[in-house]
Formats: structure tokens, C-alpha cells, sequence
């Protein structure tokens, strides 16, 4: 079996003892390269040309995120797990956009140290399982707010409108449903089109189905 080159990257010394002498006790790992800085990562990535460096995320000079991002964008073929003491979400965020692979608080168990490793090493992304609920709490609130973002230009009332519009309701049905003149519904629908460059109704609806407008109606 291959073995996984890797590199350790702490600016504490034994930290990085401690991590080494836990991937010796596995012949599946090959300590290359150790580093106190993110400079210093860097250099040993260019050296050794490591499967995956495991990485702290704060260190001085040169922060673990910022190495990060430079090891992916120069070294593509080299992964990066980053190491942290603290389940921060901006932390992990930034880690994910830096390009980390892995992502794992400094407490975790040495065998779930080493599967991260592997994983990440057979091209796979591990995260913590502390820190899982906080991605989804993450995700699901971009896609709330795209969804929002979407209907930006609109009334209240214009979201109403487009969301009896999907239902396949004419002017008239809507005008009794709001309790509106039909001319005033009329108008809020032109404005829909208009705010929204569709063409006609069918548009409108297809839209509004697309972008679940039944949630912005309900949740507002």
C-alpha cells in the first residue's frame, strides 16, 4: 500500500511530537516535513510535495488559512486539514472558502484523526462531527437568504399576488381573494412582470414555482 506523505504544520513543537508520533505508530503514514509557520508550510509543500499537510489554523506570521489557500491554489494535488482548538463557524467558513479539505477541532480522537486523514487523502472532504450541524445551519441560511434576495424588488402584496398568480388564479379570483379592485390587481401584476422581466403569466408562474414563493409568502 502507498503510503500518505505528510506534512505537520503548528507553531507548537509539541503539538506537532504528538501528531507525529501518532502517525508513526501506522504504516500508512510517512511524516515529511514538519513547519512552525505558514511560511514555512509552504516551503516544505514545495520540497517534499506531501499527499496532505495538516495544519493549525492559527499561527504567527502567516495565518494556516492563508497557507491554505496558497498550498491549493499553487500545490492542487497536495490536501489540506486544518486544525483548530476552538468550534468557531467563521473559522470553518473560512476555512472551507480557503480550500481545506479537512477540518477538525484539536481534541478529536486519535482514530478519527486518522480517518479524517485518509479520507482527505483519498480525495474525499472530512469535517469534524461537532462542527457539521454549524455547515448546515450555514447552508440553509444562504439558501434562505437567496430566496429573499430574489423577491428584493417586490411588495408584500406583489409577492401575494405572484404566489396566486402560480396557483393559476385569474385577476379576478385574486381581486376576491385579497379583497381588491380588479384594476388594482391588474396593476400589481404588470408591476411583477415589469420588477421581474417576465414576458406574461405563464412566466410568472413558472418563476414563482421555481424560486418557492409559497415560503416567502408563508414566512412573511
Amino acid at each position: 500500500m502507498k503510503q500518505i506523505r505528510i506534512v505537520i504544520a503548528d507553531d507548537h513543537e509539541v503539538v506537532r511530537a504528538g501528531i507525529k508520533a501518532l502517525l508513526n505508530q501506522h504504516g500508512t503514514f510517512q511524516v515529511v516535513g514538519e513547519a512552525a509557520t505558514g511560511d514555512e508550510a509552504i516551503k516544505q509543500v514545495e520540497v517534499s510535495h506531501p499527499d496532505v499537510v495538516v495544519m493549525d489554523v492559527r499561527m504567527p506570521g502567516m495565518s494556516g488559512l492563508d497557507a491554505c489557500r496558497r498550498i491549493v491554489q499553487q500545490f492542487p494535488a497536495t490536501r489540506v486539514v486544518m486544525l483548530t482548538s476552538f468550534a468557531e463557524d467563521e473559522l470553518l467558513f473560512a476555512a472551507i472558502r480557503a480550500g481545506a479539505a479537512g477540518y477538525v477541532l484539536k481534541r478529536i480522537g486519535s482514530d478519527d484523526l486518522i480517518r479524517t486523514i485518509k479520507s482527505v487523502a483519498s480525495g474525499e472532504s472530512a469535517l469534524d462531527p461537532a462542527m457539521i450541524e454549524a455547515v448546515f445551519k450555514e447552508v440553509n441560511q444562504s439558501g434562505r437568504d437567496k430566496e429573499r434576495a430574489v423577491f428584493a424588488e417586490l411588495t408584500t402584496q406583489e409577492i401575494r399576488v405572484l404566489a396566486l398568480i402560480a396557483e393559476g388564479l385569474t385577476n379576478r379570483e385574486i381581486a376576491r381573494r385579497l379583497f381588491l379592485g380588479e384594476g388594482t390587481v391588474r396593476n400589481y401584476v404588470s408591476n411583477v412582470l415589469s420588477k421581474l422581466c417576465l414576458a406574461n403569466r405563464a412566466e410568472a408562474a413558472a418563476f414563482a414555482v421555481q424560486n418557492k414563493v409559497k415560503e416567502q409568502v408563508m414566512s412573511g
